[in-house]
């Protein structure tokens, strides 16, 4: 954790907290240490321990500077295996993208979207982690579609990218990304159908590819991010 994160309400972690144990077994903090903090979509600051036993601690906040400003990048992302799928939302937030929608594809598992990761909110405490990692306080948000076209519905972009090995022409290094705020589609493991490509197409998707081989959605995912903030000027 390169900042912890909390509620605007939360001033205590319990001794089963994830953050209580990185702060006591980790950073080996005491009474009166400070640790970098902030809070979810604020500000960031400073955090003095003011009590720590073996049941908990407890911190006054300083607030420093906002600190919730995104990346203007959303991802459309088929939906792909939970396993796969907790990898790249933990990445893409460390990332720092401002949306994640999650779209049941043609070709993927119909079932994914039903799996515990969503339904009992996993999904929500691994962006929170990944965060943290990043050491910024803004929280991606993460949708969900039914389909490829309420995803687009979704979409509020200037510019938007379709990742395809099948159709995609250019590459990011031929774009002029710098002050877009941009949408990349990745595909699942058996990537889009004819049919969705064309949807694309119809919303003026621009084909883009990452070179001649195919990448697991987890790679895809995370090295298009990467590119397209480095496109447009951000990292």
């Amino acid at each position: 954790m390169n900042i912890i994160l909390f509620d605007k309400d939360t001033r205590h972690f319990d001794c089963s907290d994830e953050r209580f144990l990185h702060i006591r077994k980790v950073l080996r903090l005491k009474e009166g240490d400070s640790f970098i903090a902030g809070e979810y979509d604020s500000f960031r600051g400073e955090a003095v321990i003011t009590s720590l036993t073996g049941d908990g601690l407890d911190f006054s906040f300083h607030p420093h500077c906002d600190d919730s400003e995104l990346n203007p990048l959303t991802m459309i992302l088929a939906m792909v295996r939970p396993i796969c799928m907790k990898r790249i939302l933990r990445e893409l937030a460390s990332m720092g993208l401002s949306r994640l929608i999650l779209v049941k594809s043609d070709l993927g598992e119909k079932s994914y979207q039903e799996a515990g990761l969503y339904t009992n909110g996993e999904y929500r405490e691994i962006v929170v982690s990944g965060a943290m990692q990043g050491g910024h306080t803004g929280i991606m948000k993460v949708s969900f579609a039914s389909c490829l076209e309420e995803a687009l519905e979704m979409n509020e972009s200037d510019t938007d990218l379709l990742l395809d090995n099948v159709i995609g022409s250019k590459r990011f290094c031929e774009l002029d990304l710098k002050g877009r705020v941009l949408t990349i589609a990745v595909g699942s493991e058996r990537g889009w159908s004819a049919r969705e490509r064309e949807v694309f197409l119809s919303h003026s998707f621009i084909p883009v590819k990452m070179g001649d081989r195919i990448l697991r959605s987890e790679t895809a995912a995370v090295a298009s991010s990467a590119l397209a903030l480095e496109a447009m000027g951000i990292i």
